[in-house]
């Protein structure tokens, strides 16, 4: 099966986007693929912030998302953009790092007018790292998460996002696989 990333931008072990990153990663992990679950917060902030590439954590972080077939971006939206710990985490990549892999972006957030941030600031963010294949997030509204439930029509929503999702990973990696056969001509 295919490998899959997904990047959390919570900055809270216990936040909504974290309930929810954890739901991907089950959903994922049932339907057979390899999940590497990264939480940004988790990476050292200096070496975070100051781009240091040398510090080995950091390193590996940009590792996997270089070895990812797929990558599933989580963040909480405020005052409509993405986590500042996502921009950070993909500000480390090279230009084009993100060419070739298929991305579902995924949001939470405190109100439906906070939606906006998928179009006009993370999906932008994703493609000015070269992904050229973004599917059609998910954005689900904090409270249609409580406790660590997520209300049925939110859950049936992301489900469906990620079977699409999966099924996007493995025609890609199909397609390589497909492309690297081809004879030279």
């Amino acid at each position: 099966m295919s490998s899959i990333l997904v990047i959390s931008g919570s900055p809270s072990p216990a936040s909504r986007t974290g309930i929810v990153v954890q739901y991907v990663d089950d959903l994922l992990r049932e339907a057979g693929h390899d999940v590497q679950v990264l939480h940004v917060r988790r990476l050292p902030t200096l070496s975070l912030l100051t781009e240091d590439l040398q510090d080995p954590e950091i390193g590996e972080a940009v590792s996997a998302v270089l070895r990812a077939d797929g990558i599933v971006v989580a963040s909480p939206v405020y005052r409509a953009a993405y986590s500042g710990l996502v921009k950070a985490l993909l500000d480390l990549l090279p230009k084009k790092a993100l060419r070739g892999r298929v991305i579902l972006p995924l949001a939470t957030g405190g109100s439906q007018g906070f939606l906006v941030a998928m179009d006009y600031a993370l999906n932008p963010l994703l493609t000015g790292k070269g992904a050229d294949t973004v599917l059609r997030g998910e954005f689900v509204l904090d409270p249609d998460i409580v406790g660590d439930e997520i209300a049925p029509g939110p859950a049936n929503a992301i489900r469906t996002a990620v079977d699409r999702f999966a099924l996007a990973v493995e025609d890609a990696r199909f397609r390589r696989k497909r492309a690297h056969l081809r004879p030279a001509v």
